[in-house]
Parts: C-alpha cells; structure tokens; sequence
C-alpha cells in the first residue's frame, strides 16, 4: 500500500469514527431519555443516574476495544461489512423503539449508520441496510399506527425511506466514481505507457511490500532480471518502430509466461524484472527457462541479422532468504547474476552465486570473520574502481569456462574461480588516483600498484580454507621468462593455475576499455597472447585458452 493509500485510509477512518461516535452520542441521548421519562433530573445524582452513566462509560470503553480490534483485523472484510454495521442499526432500532416505537423522534439515527456503511463498505451493503431500515420504520407504523384513520407517520416516513435508499445511493455511487478514478490514476502513474507492465516506481514500491509479506510469513521469494541480447543492435539494424514492437510482443509474452500473483514490470529500456512471491530458487529458474525458451523460439523480422541470428533474452536470478537478506541485495544479487548471463554466451538463466558466501559454509567462526571482512574490502574495492568490478566478473566466468572446458576436478575448479575472484584483493592499499588515474603511471606509482599482489597475499593468509588459494595470488603477475613480479619466478616454478589465471588476467585487460590504452578486439588480443608465448605466456595454456573461446564464439 501506498503513502497516499494510507494517509487516505487514516482520514476516512477518523471521519469514520466521528460520524459512529455521534451515531452512539445521539443514541445514548434516546436511551437516557427513556430511562429518565418522567422522572426528576435530581436522580441524575443518585444510584440510578450513576447505574446509567456507567452503562454508558462501559458501552464506550467496549467501542473503544472494539475499533483497536478492528484495526488489528483490517484484513477481515467480513467483520467491516456484516458485523458492525448491523450492530449499529440494532442499536439505532432499540433507540427508536424505547423513544416512542413508531412515533420516536430519533428515526434519523439511521442515517448516520447508513452514511458510514454507504463509505466504508460501499454501495451494495449501504443499499442492503437502507432497505432494511426502510422496512423497519415503515413496518412499525403499519402495525403501529394502522388503525389510524389517516396514518401520517407512515406517510412522513415513507419519504425518509425514499432518503435513505438516495442518501446510500448517491454516497455509494460517489465512493464507487472516487475509487475508480484513484485507480485510473494510479494506473498512468504506475503503469510504462509503451509495454503496458509496471514501470520502474511501481517495481520498488511492489518489492518493498512482498519482501516485507515474504519476512512476515517467512516465506521465499524470488527475483527475475530479463535483458534483451544485442538489442542496441536490433534497433540499429531494424528502427527504433521495430525495437517497439519487440518490447510489446515481449511484454506480452512475459505476462503469460508469468502467474497471476507475479509482478512484471519493465525496470528500463530493454530490461525487465519479474517478482516471484513465494517462490523458491528451483521454481525460479523453472519459470525464466520457459520465459527464455518462448522468446528464443519466437521470430523477430530482421532478428537475422543479429549476432547470433537470433533474437534471445538473458536472466538473472536471485531469491531471498537464500541468497539475499534485503531488498537491496536481491536487486544487486540478480544484476550481477544476469551480468554473468549476458556475458560472453547470452540466451542463458544465470542464478546468482557468491564464492565467498560458499566458502563460508564449512569454516570455522573466525575464518567466518575473516571473510566477511574480505568481502567487505571487495565491495569497498568495487565502489572505487568500477573497472576493477566488472573485470573481476569477467575474469572469473573465463575461468569457468576453462576449468569447465579443460575438466578440472571440483576442488581445482573451486580453488581457481576462488583466485579468479579475489586476485585484486591487494589493491584495498592503493589509493583511488592511482586505480583511476587516465594517464600512464609513473614509476613510483607502478611501484606502488605492483605491491598488490604480495598485499592480497597476506590479506588471506590467515584463513585456513584459503592456503592453496594463496600462491595463485602472489603469483598471477610473474611472467614465464621470469620478468615479472613480485619474485621474478619462471616457467614451472609459477604454479599452473597462476599461469592459466595470468594469461586469462592480461586478456581481459587488453580487451576492455581503460582510460590510457585503446581496446583490443578478441583476435587482435589472441595475436598478442601468442606473440607474447614463452615471454610473458606459458605458451601450451595461450593454445588452450584461444582454442576454448574460439569455439565458444563460434569462430
């Protein structure tokens, strides 16, 4: 629920109480007329006046419990609507029939029951309650007064029945006109005039109430990113008017893919987010794979020319508590996970996974401490130095890749993505104008950056599980001539995953954009890792290296 939602409802509420209280005002006003008919006003200061008075304090009080009740209750729309408006009109009836039945002044009492139901329970049940006051009051003068010659009270109260059904008519119709223009509203508000989803508001304000309903009902919840592949591409190629129609047909899509109680919004441009309320990770991914596999099968005019010939969509999944402890998280958590989707393959589901969140699970309470500590200084990392951050990704899904291509066994593969995500760790030291500077270094400065390896090093030390991690660390800038840094060792003295991680290091370095050097395209960075073999490289592994992303890129 909205801000507006409930400061809206927190004003309705307390015009609500108003009009009850004076419908209990003016009915404690009938029944003290009743009870005193007659009888001197002195006895308001005895026994009987003091009786009274407490029957009215009680009668308060029970109200009292009963709208803190209520409100506990908000939900329980049976209560609103069947339960207290009727008590009221019993208590407006017993006012009328005590007061003089068919001739009690007090016959207007109904009203403030029917005002209240007509804007609390709107048009049907205030329809419902002056029907039945209609024929209460009505009915009593036919019995009452019947044997009257001419019966003027049914006559008069024949037109406050009339008042009744036009006062719940005309209130409720105005209830039901307000409620559909605030919903009309919000729709402009909330809805992305192109696609016809959420937009990026509505996504937030969505996700902060189901992670709060998920913490509540301890319940998971799940988290979808969906980008189009090479859609810059698409739009280049085909026009922005087919780049439209593609986002529709696939918000389209999206929404059938997706069950009523998801919530499917376009976060921006060509990315999408689907929020899966009580859902877990395998249900999650079951859901973006058949997301994924209807648009891959579905044919885009022009998608042919694309990349890979074909117009797809990456996802990247995140589910709280598993993954994510907060709303924050989970968003950062699917981002990355379809960061690491759209990388290098696209058309793929991608769940988020974090190595250190891993390695946490079978160590011991102070190592658990050390690598909170390890994650925090690469988050800190990432914050200064945005290139740092994606290369770090980069990095580690190519070495994925080559532990899955060159059949790694589980701990090797482990141990090497574990070195791949934290081989920059030792650049916590290095000040952010050295990390970002767009001109080249100087000598002392590159003193100073070449320090990072033995840095991260000893900031791993002390964590048992990390030991073999550790010389993939120290090492991963020696060179293969022993020219390199920091203990100039060659050839097979540097260990083998510090070679493979050294020749996958340099050729992200050499295709990614950096402020002092120009981007290299893949072949032109597979010419200089083999010009460079027996040099800087361990030339079997630059063979390997090319050879899997060769195929990878189809090329």
């Amino acid at each position: 629920m909205s801000n507006y939602d409930k400061d809206r409802d927190l004003q309705l509420n307390q015009i609500l109480q108003i009009v009850k209280i004076a419908s209990l005002f003016f009915s404690a006003i009938a029944f003290f007329q009743y009870y005193f008919n007659g009888k001197d006003v002195y006895l308001l200061l005895t026994n009987d006046g003091l009786v009274f008075f407490s029957v009215l304090l009680t009668v308060l009080i029970i109200y009292i419990l009963w709208t803190i009740i209520q409100n506990k209750m908000q939900n329980n729309n049976f209560i609103v609507t069947w339960i207290e408006p009727y008590i009221f009109l019993m208590i407006a009836f017993l006012s009328i029939i005590f007061t003089g039945n068919y001739k009690s002044d007090y016959k207007f009492l109904i009203i403030f029951v029917i005002i209240s139901s007509s804007i609390e329970c709107e048009m049907k049940t205030g329809l419902i309650l002056a029907g039945v006051s209609s024929s209460f009051i009505l009915g009593i003068d036919l019995i009452f007064a019947g044997g009257t010659a001419v019966n003027t009270y049914f006559e008069s109260d024949l037109v406050l029945a009339c008042a009744f059904v036009i006062i719940s008519w005309t209130i409720g119709y105005y209830v039901r006109l307000e409620k559909a223009h605030i919903d009309s509203l919000k729709e402009l508000v909330n809805i992305d005039s192109l696609t016809g989803l959420y937009n990026h508001r509505y996504f937030y304000d969505s996700l902060t109430e189901k992670m709060n309903e998920s913490k509540t009902q301890k319940s998971s919840l799940a988290l979808l990113f969906i980008d189009i592949d090479y859609f810059k591409n698409y739009n280049d190629i085909n026009g922005h008017q087919k780049g439209d129609a593609v986002l529709k047909d696939l918000s389209e899509r999206l929404k059938k893919q997706s069950r009523s109680k998801d919530i499917v919004s376009r976060y921006g441009g060509e990315e999408f987010a689907v929020i899966l309320p009580d859902t877990n990770e395998q249900e999650a991914l079951e859901i973006a794979e058949k997301i994924r596999h209807s648009i891959q099968e579905q044919y885009y005019p022009g998608q042919e020319y694309l990349p890979n010939n074909n117009l797809t969509i990456s996802i990247g999944v995140s589910v709280y508590p598993s993954k994510a402890k907060s709303e924050f998280e989970i968003v950062k958590n699917a981002d990355e996970a379809l960061y690491s989707a759209k990388f290098l393959r696209k058309n793929r589901v991608e769940t988020y996974y974090s190595i250190l969140d891993d390695l946490q699970k079978n160590v011991n309470e102070s190592d658990k401490e050390i690598i909170t500590s390890i994650k925090t200084l690469i988050a800190v990392i990432n914050s200064r130095d945005k290139y740092t951050f994606n290369h770090i990704e980069r990095v580690v899904s190519y070495c994925k890749l080559v532990a899955e291509k060159l059949h790694f066994d589980e701990n090797t593969k482990k141990m090497f993505i574990h070195a791949a995500y934290m081989h920059d760790i030792g650049k916590i030291n290095i000040s952010q104008e050295i990390l970002i500077k767009s001109t080249p270094l100087t000598n002392e400065e590159w003193e100073i950056l070449k320090g990072h390896s033995r840095n991260g090093a000893e900031i791993i030390k002390n964590v048992s599980v990390l030991n073999e991690v550790l010389p993939i660390i120290l090492q991963h800038h020696e060179k293969y001539d022993g020219t390199g840094y920091p203990e100039k060792l060659k050839g097979d003295e540097i260990c083998y995953l510090a070679r493979t991680l050294t020749v996958i290091d340099s050729f992200d370095a050499m295709t990614s954009t950096r402020p002092y050097q120009n981007k290299k395209m893949f072949y032109e960075a597979f010419d200089e890792l083999i010009k460079c073999s027996t040099t800087h490289f361990d030339p079997a592994i630059v063979k390997d290296f090319i050879l899997i992303m060769k195929n990878e890129l189809g090329s």
